[in-house]
């Protein structure tokens, strides 16, 4: 094991995922090897059908590769049963989505607290901890607006400590930025970027959005099941990445 993935949160080894499709088969992931660090900030762009949810699905054990392993906090995801899997991820991931999936009858407090429901934390400890992820996210002072009169912006501020709150070590998002103007969509990247670096929060943003890969320490570039590119936000450069590509 190399200093590098002993400090990882999250590996993947030969990834490969494959789904019949009309009397064939179509190759969704094609032999991926990944490494994610604490306080990293990466970035996951392709094209639509390039493999970018199948592999977050992967990495967080809602999907099976077919080849390959994972290891997400140490933990070998091929040896979990799914409740293991589910309360790996109610304890220690975080997810967003492109929309932020509030209820629009709670109220920012409510939608916050229901990881915390699920979890059965009580009910004091959920209006601590859900407040304290609203202050981190700067929306302390709307905690009890419902979900239909915040921005779109603020909603996903929401999204953001609902996926905060129970402390997780590693977030994944799909398209956070997706349905927010420009200006709203920078602060979320930035907000995404704080708190990955200052809470040492591993990050994985599947994303079309410029603002991101500008935002992120490493872009991963996704084609056709394999990622092909790794580039180096300390010089700019787009560099041969150092997860192989295999065929």
């Amino acid at each position: 094991m190399t200093a590098e993935t002993a400090r990882a949160l999250v590996e993947a080894h030969a990834i490969t995922r494959d789904y019949p499709s009309g009397g064939g088969i179509v190759h969704a992931l094609r032999g991926i090897d990944l490494i994610i660090q604490a306080g990293e900030f990466v970035a996951l762009r392709g094209r639509s059908g390039s493999g970018k949810t199948t592999l977050i699905n992967i990495l967080i054990g809602i999907d099976n590769p077919t080849t390959g392993d994972v290891f997400v906090l140490g933990h070998h995801l091929k040896e979990l049963n799914e409740n293991e899997r589910a309360r790996l991820r109610r304890e220690s991931i975080g997810i967003m989505f492109q929309n932020a999936h509030l209820f629009p009858a709670l109220t920012a407090l409510e939608n916050v607290e229901l990881p915390l429901r699920l979890a059965r934390t009580p009910g004091k400890e959920r209006i601590r901890l859900a407040r304290e992820a609203l202050e981190h996210v700067g929306l302390g002072k709307r905690w009890n607006h419902r979900g239909l009169e915040l921005s779109g912006g603020e909603q996903q501020r929401v999204a953001l400590a609902r996926a905060l709150v129970h402390k997780p070590r590693f977030i994944v998002a799909d398209e956070p930025t997706g349905n927010l103007d420009s200006l709203t969509g920078r602060d979320i990247a930035q907000l995404l970027r704080d708190i990955s670096h200052t809470e040492k929060i591993g990050m994985l943003i599947a994303t079309h959005d410029p603002i991101i890969y500008n935002s992120a320490d490493r872009v991963l570039q996704i084609n056709d099941g394999l990622i092909a590119e790794h580039q180096n936000k300390t010089t700019g450069d787009p560099q041969q990445s150092r997860f192989q590509m295999r065929t």
